[in-house]
Order: structure tokens, then C-alpha cells, then sequence
């Protein structure tokens, strides 16, 4: 299945994070962001890495930033491998022969920006939390306002919804991001930077699901991250993956189900239906899971780009 990438050091370079997934170095003005094969469910990252998963994470958000420049400007600088180890050693870091082959296609050079405390995230279906949120509130039966946000009754799982929402959430330490209103999203940001991440969120988001649904994907649902750079807000971190997004087969399309999926909500099932309590430490993966979810995550890259990822 190839060899898996689950954590990464750079002699001479101090790391600035390693998160459930991407290890973030300081290179100065700018910041190396490398994306690993980790990958988390439920809060808890796994034992077992996803092949190809951190090269689908990197090469598939610098395809989504180049086609949304008419858009947003963002954070990103190049994804070259020879100009970023150039850039590492400037800064006095070392890279061995192993560790250039291990940021190969998975690295990404990135401006410096002070990042917003919210998720802004969009939905164009009724699906995951704000379903759970609709169904708790007796939204089937008698209409719903969530946040801020009127839903009409009877509407089914999956179902479109008339446009796109924005229903930001806290950024958690621990544990899950809490969904939240506008309101409170602007006591946190403000109301102007609020609104502006609001109407950028919908544009992006409007963009990305026509360019998607034309090559068989849905994005019934993604999350941005923004931050401020120069005085200039910039779309950063990830963006439009299948660790970000549900990406859905739009031939199998039908609401009032759930859907079938190219992210990581195969590997999410198999959790659940293995008896896991949710609770530390994750279970080993077997080898059926950990290749299902790989070919899920290419499979999401070879539809978006139209190019399988070189391997």
C-alpha cells in the first residue's frame, strides 16, 4: 500500500506545532506546513497511518488555491520541493536525502499569518451536525432555527439546502468545535471582520462546488480557515479536502440517506461499528480500512484535478 509518513523532524529547524496531522516548522518570514499520513476520527488520532493521505491533503489544497485566486488572496507560496529545501537550509536547517523524499509532495511553503479563532464553514446540505442539530429541534416535524438560521420543516438528510450556510464554529483545544451563531462569532472577531468572513466563505465555497459537481463530486460541506496577513485577510491552512470536506459521488446522490463519500467518513463507520468507545487510545486499523480510505482520498483527488497523484 506504500509507506506511510506519521511524523517528521527537521534537524536544525524549530517546530512550531505538530498537530493531529501536519507539522509546522519556522522558517523565518514564512512557515513549512507538512502534511503526515495521521489521521484522526472522534478527537483521537489513529495508530495507523493512511497512505498517500498527507500528498492528497497538500497537492489538492494547492490545486484549490490556485483556482480560487480570482477569489480570495491566500497563504501559500509554492509546493516545490527543491525550492523548499533550498529555503530550509537558509534558515540552517538539514535535510538528508530521507527527509527531502519525505516532504516531497507533501510539503507546503506558506506565508506567516495571524490565524482567526473561528472555523468558518459552509454548508450546501443538510448533513452531519447541523442534521443532529435540525432532528434535536424537531426540525422534520415542525421547522427549526438553529443559530440563528431558519430551517423549514420536512426536509430529510442530505437534502440541498436553498443556499449555501454559514455556521462558523469555535476553534477547540480539545474535544469538538462548537457550532455558533453570527452573533457570537462577531463578539469574537468582530462584526466586520464577521461579515466579511462570511461573504468570502459562501463565494469560495459557490466556486469550489460548481468546479467539483462538474467532475462527479459534491462538497455537500467544508470548513475555512482565515487569517490575517499585511493587514490583508488570506484564505490558510488546508482547504477543500476530504479531511476539510464531505465530498459526495454525485452519480449515488439521494437524500435521506447518508451519502457515499470520498473522505474519511468510511473510516468514521468502521470505527463505530467496531464497538470503539470514542475514547483514547484508537484501535488499530486493519489493512481493508486503511486501503479503502486511501483509495477514497485519491479517488477524491483523480475526480477534483483529473490526474491521478503520482505516486
Amino acid at each position: 500500500m506504500g509507506v506511510t509518513i506519521t511524523g517528521l523532524d527537521i534537524q536544525g529547524l524549530p517546530k512550531l506545532v505538530s498537530g493531529k496531522v501536519r507539522e509546522v516548522f519556522d522558517l523565518d518570514e514564512a512557515v513549512l506546513i507538512v502534511a503526515t499520513d495521521r489521521v484522526s476520527a472522534y478527537d483521537s488520532v489513529m495508530p495507523t497511518g493512511i497512505p498517500h493521505k498527507g500528498r492528497v491533503l497538500t497537492m489538492l489544497s494547492e490545486f484549490w488555491f490556485r483556482h480560487l485566486r480570482p477569489i480570495t488572496v491566500h497563504h501559500a507560496i509554492t509546493t516545490d520541493t527543491a525550492f523548499i529545501v533550498e529555503w530550509i537550509r537558509r534558515c540552517g536547517g538539514h535535510v538528508s536525502p530521507d527527509v527531502a523524499a519525505a516532504l516531497d509532495g507533501r510539503s507546503l511553503l506558506a506565508v506567516k499569518a495571524d490565524i482567526l479563532p473561528v472555523e468558518c464553514v459552509v454548508r450546501g446540505y443538510l448533513s452531519g451536525s447541523l442534521w443532529a442539530e435540525y432532528c434535536a429541534a424537531g426540525g422534520p416535524q415542525k421547522g427549526a432555527t438553529i443559530h440563528g438560521i431558519e430551517l423549514p420543516a420536512g426536509l430529510q438528510e442530505s437534502d440541498r439546502l436553498p443556499e449555501p450556510l454559514f455556521t462558523p464554529a469555535t476553534k477547540a483545544t480539545s474535544g469538538h468545535d462548537i457550532n455558533i451563531g453570527m452573533a457570537e462569532m462577531a463578539e469574537i472577531v468582530g462584526a466586520e471582520i464577521a461579515d466579511a468572513l462570511s461573504r468570502l466563505s459562501i463565494a469560495i465555497y459557490r466556486r469550489a462546488a460548481d468546479i467539483a459537481l462538474a467532475r462527479g463530486i459534491i462538497i455537500a460541506d467544508t470548513k475555512f480557515e482565515f487569517g490575517y496577513h499585511n493587514g490583508v485577510l488570506v484564505l490558510a491552512d488546508e482547504v477543500l479536502t476530504p479531511d476539510s470536506s464531505r465530498f459526495w459521488d454525485a452519480d449515488a446522490y439521494a437524500p435521506g440517506r447518508g451519502q457515499a463519500s470520498f473522505d474519511k467518513q468510511y473510516l468514521r463507520d468502521w470505527l463505530v461499528a467496531s464497538g470503539w468507545n470514542k475514547e483514547p487510545p484508537a484501535p488499530e486499523l486493519p489493512d481493508d480500512i486503511v486501503a479503502g480510505t486511501s483509495e477514497r482520498y485519491l479517488e477524491a483527488y483523480r475526480r477534483i484535478t483529473g490526474q491521478p497523484l503520482s505516486r
